[in-house]
């Protein structure tokens, strides 16, 4: 008896969005995650929010999605490209920039009272803590969230850092206010360079409280505007084509959106007007300026049975071209997609990066708590040592290594499509540093 094996298909390839992701610590947890299940190959790219994955038969893309939101994220396919042009702000950008107004506006006093003795009235500190409290509730929200959410997955991103080190602060302030001696009218608070013993039962923390929520949100949504930024050279390569077309229907010029082509229709092309999408001309006889794609700066005699490329221009007469391209099979919009698998790409030093960043925040935790042991045991003084193991937690920040390189290499591909230079991946910009000229 003869058995046969059925045989494997090739492996497909699916490009999932994923929300909620705050460092490079939440793309490489997302990628390990996937990385983990039979079959599937994943990179998250924590600049672009997207992760690619290559998975073998057997696998949905349900599967997928369900393995990103277990490990506390949203994922979901690309929505289809929008008519419209996207917004100067995105909603996530909106919403960090009123969090970091309000912010400073409130954390601004807090920091004058707390470092300015000459500026502390009587009762200084609980007008400090009125001011304090929306700044570290409101206004951190979002880290304390985010450092909820993987808690819950027992997991730790730079998010655990900043809601520990904020959270500590005000809480060890709150206990001074109320329980403690910090409460009393008249009570000065003199500003340190040097961590010093001190009365535990008067030391406040709101500054540090609201001054360091405040800072990490201008870097959050400094952070947010970057990526934004690096990604406009690929929006502005995908609009460069056409919005509209004059078809011809029954003789007729009928005027309808690029996006109702159809493989086969035939439309007309008047001088100075752009190529709606690839075909071959059938009628007329005129020069295209083709520089935006090709580079060339002199323009291209056409005629009929010669082809041309959507978003080029017409330069002469009127053409009539028949659609054999239309969508995402146009030759702008493979390059386009090419643009963006090389964005989504990792170079040998992200890679690194990444593999540090994965490692980063349960070694500052660990590194904090030894702080605050040592201190202790040193010194016996629990306000040096808090003062010590706070500072610890609040100056990690990890982001700038999963950042820097992602959003250069979106930059640096993006700007060459525009200037018609078309980038493959990463490996290519890294590898430009050993050309001897």
């Amino acid at each position: 008896m003869s058995g046969t094996t059925a045989p494997i298909g090739p492996p497909a390839e699916v490009e999932l969005v994923i929300g909620g992701m705050t460092c490079a610590s939440c793309a490489a947890r997302v990628e390990k995650k996937l990385n983990r299940m039979d079959g599937v190959t994943a990179t998250v790219n924590y600049a672009t929010e997207k992760a690619k994955v290559t998975y073998a038969e057997g696998v949905e893309v349900a599967d997928l999605i369900a393995t990103v939101v277990k490990t506390g994220y949203t994922a979901e396919e690309p929505a289809p490209a929008a008519e419209e042009p996207a917004p100067d702000e995105d909603p996530e950008s909106a919403s960090l920039r009123q969090r970091l107004v309000v912010s400073a506006l409130l954390a601004v006093p807090v920091v004058l009272l707390s470092m300015i003795p000459a500026l502390q009235f009587d009762n200084w500190q609980w007008l400090a803590l009125t001011l304090a409290s929306p700044v570290v509730v409101w206004g951190g929200l979002p880290f304390h969230r985010a450092a909820w959410t993987n808690l819950r997955h027992g997991a730790a991103t730079m998010d655990t850092l900043v809601s520990l080190g904020t959270l500590a602060a005000y809480g060890w302030s709150l206990w001074a206010l109320f329980l403690g001696d910090a409460g009393m009218a008249g009570m000065k608070d003199e500003f340190r360079f040097t961590v010093a013993r001190m009365d535990a039962s008067t030391a406040i923390y709101l500054e540090v409280a609201a001054g360091v929520t405040t800072f990490i949100l201008l870097g959050r949504y400094l952070e947010a505007r970057s990526k934004r930024r690096a990604g406009a050279a690929l929006r502005a390569l995908m609009e460069l084509g056409a919005k509209d077309v004059a078809v011809l229907r029954d003789g007729r010029e009928v005027r309808v959106p690029v996006s109702r082509l159809s493989v086969g229709d035939r439309f007309v092309v008047r001088p100075g007007e752009k190529f709606a999408t690839d075909g071959t001309v059938v009628e007329g006889v005129s020069a295209v300026d083709a520089s935006m794609l090709t580079g060339e700066s002199v323009p291209v005699d056409v005629t009929a049975g010669d082809a041309v490329a959507g978003a080029t221009v017409n330069a002469g007469g009127r053409l009539v071209v028949e659609a054999t391209r239309v969508g995402a099979d146009t030759q702008l919009a493979r390059m386009a997609r090419l643009v963006e698998e090389a964005q989504n790409g990792k170079a040998e030093v992200q890679r690194l990066a990444d593999r540090i960043s994965a490692v980063f925040v349960p070694a500052v935790i660990a590194i904090a708590v030894a702080t605050l042991g040592g201190w202790l045991g040193a010194t016996g003084d629990p306000a040096a040592a808090f003062t010590a193991a706070v500072a610890v937690l609040i100056i990690a920040c990890p982001c700038a290594l999963g950042l820097a390189t992602p959003t250069a290499l979106m930059v640096g591909t993006g700007r060459g499509a525009q200037l018609g230079i078309l980038i493959k991946g990463p490996e290519v910009l890294e590898s430009t540093r050993r050309v001897d000229t």
